[in-house]
């Protein structure tokens, strides 16, 4: 059976921890929760397709997609012979063996055969089957092992009294052992992140790999073969351009370093602040960096010199260098606008082009911003508003009708009206005048409009003086007065400067006095 094609995002996150961040095709495998051959395989089709990083920005999924799965190769590239990659495996073990050498033995017997690069790609798709062992070798600069300690710190609020259980956040430098350490009032995701950004501005510069336990701030779905990464975790890594590989379920061995960290913390922070009594968060923050720098300083038992000199020697050099700016928290969360167009987003309507209402969007979400994706393509950009229930639209994501009526303002259309007569611009700001909101109105007044271009000025004015007259405040009111031919006749008021008639039978008004 064939391959079962990853989703477009995970190829993408593939294709930028290899092109962007350098890494090797094992440490994307773990990243990514896949085997390495099916790395192999994105990575060659990649480069066949002659993508390079950053992707197009023009290049969404569908067509990402198209160009990593052309149509299927002809018959007569499948009657090439294929190498004997059993023979190519056991031969390239042996010294001074290259692919080059190999490819070029095979192409001497097969000189139709594979291209040396298909050749190279065919091969570690085959050499990617065998189950290889690892083991636990920690490169400079390489793996930050991050988790938070079991053990909390109580702060007492001063206002209410009462006591909150803050979490001690913990990361450990895997070559160096440099430990970093802070408080937070919960494990939540903003909290996370925030101490993720803090850490890499303690260490002064990003590693190539973050290794985190399996929290559900972190990881989505906690899986020991393929746990889903939360989106705002990975695009916090995408900022700062690391990968995430998260521990395995139940494999203490892939997380030892930072649980030996953990107890370090607890052991030396945590017990010397036992006795103290803390009333805010920043007040125990203070009190942990300064523990932390004596803990870092602290010389090793069966080595020589300590955390911060190994530091300096060994994982800053080769630490990446930060980004221009930190990374700006952002949540991610899906959104369908309805037939308006508009998505409700944290209580605000935010428009999208209309051609995508009632389409699931991802949404980007920050304290300044309102980012809405199709197919990992950026279709909407707004200012964040914090109007309950309002509306931001954008004129560009209107269709044309919807278009040329919000060209009209309230100002605009008395001034249109004010052409045809003063009781056409009376009955216009009247209208605009009974609702909550003038552009309620609109449609009424660009019905009036509309019969402007049917009926003679005259007319429209007469028929305007007319419904004011009588309390018609309606585009249906001046309607029916044209079609019935109303405005021809005189109006009430015209009716009541008749001559008064005096009869002994009339009363008079005097009479119900």
């Amino acid at each position: 059976m064939p391959r079962e094609r990853l989703p477009m995002r995970k190829i993408k996150e593939v294709l930028r921890l290899k092109w962007s961040c350098g890494s090797s095709n094992r440490a994307i495998a773990k990243s990514c929760s896949i085997a390495r051959s099916t790395v192999e395989e994105y990575i060659g089709r990649a480069v066949v397709a002659g993508l390079s990083w950053p992707l197009p920005e023009d290049l969404d999924d569908t067509a990402l997609e198209s160009r990593l799965y052309p149509p299927s190769i002809t018959p007569e590239l499948q009657s090439r012979t294929h190498p004997d990659w059993h023979t190519v495996h056991r031969e390239l073990g042996k010294k001074n063996v290259t692919l080059t050498l190999l490819w070029q033995e095979y192409r001497e017997s097969n000189p139709d055969g594979y291209q040396y690069s298909q050749f190279c790609e065919l091969y570690r798709t085959y050499a990617g089957k065998f189950d290889i062992a690892m083991r636990q070798v920690h490169r400079a600069g390489e793996k930050v092992f991050i988790d938070y300690c079991g053990q909390t710190v109580p702060v007492i609020d001063r206002t209410t009294g009462e006591v909150l259980a803050c979490q001690v956040f913990t990361a450990v430098l895997g070559a160096s052992n440099y430990t970093y350490a802070e408080a937070t009032y919960t494990q939540s995701l903003p909290d996370w992140i925030g101490a993720h950004i803090r850490a890499f501005a303690f260490f002064g510069g990003v590693p190539e790999l973050l290794v985190p336990d399996n929290l559900k701030s972190g990881v989505t779905k906690a899986c020991r073969y393929e746990p889903d990464l939360n989106p705002t975790y990975q695009d916090m890594a995408a900022h700062y351009g690391v990968a995430v590989i998260p521990a395995r379920v139940k494999k203490p061995k892939d997380k030892a370093k930072v649980e030996a960290g953990v107890q370090v913390v607890q052991r030396w922070i945590l017990a010397a602040l036992r006795n103290r009594i803390f009333f805010s968060l920043a007040e125990l923050n203070v009190a942990i960096r300064e523990l932390l720098l004596r803990l870092n300083n602290r010389p090793f038992k069966k080595l020589p010199g300590s955390r911060s000199s190994s530091f300096l020697e060994i994982d800053k050099p080769a630490l990446r260098l930060l980004p221009a700016t930190p990374y700006e928290f952002a949540e991610w969360f899906k959104a369908r606008p309805g037939i308006n167009y508009h998505a409700h987003i944290d209580l605000h309507y935010y428009s999208v082009p209309y051609q995508l209402r009632k389409v699931q969007l991802d949404v980007r979400l920050t304290a300044a911003a309102v980012e809405c994706f199709h197919k990992s393509k950026r279709v909407a950009s707004h200012m964040r508003s914090r109007v309950k229930n309002g509306y931001t639209t954008l004129k560009e994501h209107m269709p044309k009708s919807h278009r040329d009526y919000a060209d009209w303002t309230p100002e605009r259309l008395i001034r249109w009206a004010a052409e045809t007569g003063a009781a056409t611009a009376a009955l216009v700001e009247a209208i605009m005048a009974k609702r909550t909101h003038p552009q309620q109105g609109f449609l009424s007044c660009m019905g009036i409009i509309a019969l402007a271009r049917r009926y003679d000025k005259t007319r429209v004015e007469a028929a305007c003086k007319r419904a004011l007259t009588i309390g018609g405040v309606s585009f249906k009111s001046v309607k029916s007065i044209l079609e019935h031919g109303l405005d021809l006749k005189p109006t009430l008021e015209a009716q009541i400067a008749l001559p008064i008639i005096t009869h002994d039978n009339i009363r008079g008004n005097d009479y119900y006095l």
